[in-house]
């Protein structure tokens, strides 16, 4: 499945939780997606990208966030990429949604009692907070990737506005 579609079910999912367990175990599905995202821009991204894409990868060193308890009730979402097609769109959307977790962490690590629960939000809310950071060099990469490349009409390809005629 391609990111941007697995990145919305993320995002609709976190909307959807309401139980603390339930935010916590979509933190560690986001993560996951991060770590995935990551994998595969290590591989098949562009040159340019691909250290830094290997360090999202990595995130989470030896602990390995698809073992996490949390996600052991079932196949992490990531599990179905198979494709990023547009890399600045799905990055976009990778960090709202590590955004989005963030704070949803960290209205559960306020709301409760209990010190586990407590720490494994805060432990979920650095692994974002570090994918994020990231995902953000990722895309100020991909900007002086873009930079680099000559303007579409050096390239073959002239701005329709530029015509005579203006633009069709």
């Amino acid at each position: 499945m391609e990111a941007e579609r697995l990145i919305a079910a993320g995002r609709y999912a976190l909307a959807q939780s309401r139980a603390a367990l339930d935010i916590v175990a979509e933190a560690w599905q986001a993560q996951t997606l991060a770590q995935a995202v990551g994998s595969h821009l290590a591989v098949r991204g562009p040159l340019e990208l691909r250290g830094e894409a290997r360090a999202l990868s990595e995130i989470g060193g030896g602990r390995g966030v698809m073992d996490h308890p949390m996600l052991r009730t079932g196949v992490p979402r990531a599990a179905q990429l198979t494709e990023v097609a547009d890399v600045r769109t799905a990055l976009n959307a990778l960090s709202a949604l590590l955004g989005e977790v963030g704070i949803a962490l960290v209205g559960v690590a306020c709301d409760t009692d209990e010190e586990g629960l407590y720490w494994q939000c805060i432990e979920a809310i650095d692994a974002a907070d570090e994918s994020n950071d990231r995902v953000r060099g990722l895309l100020r990469r991909l900007t002086v990737r873009e930079r680099g490349r000559p303007p579409d009409a050096a390239r073959g390809r002239a701005d329709p506005a530029d015509s005579p005629a203006g633009p069709s």
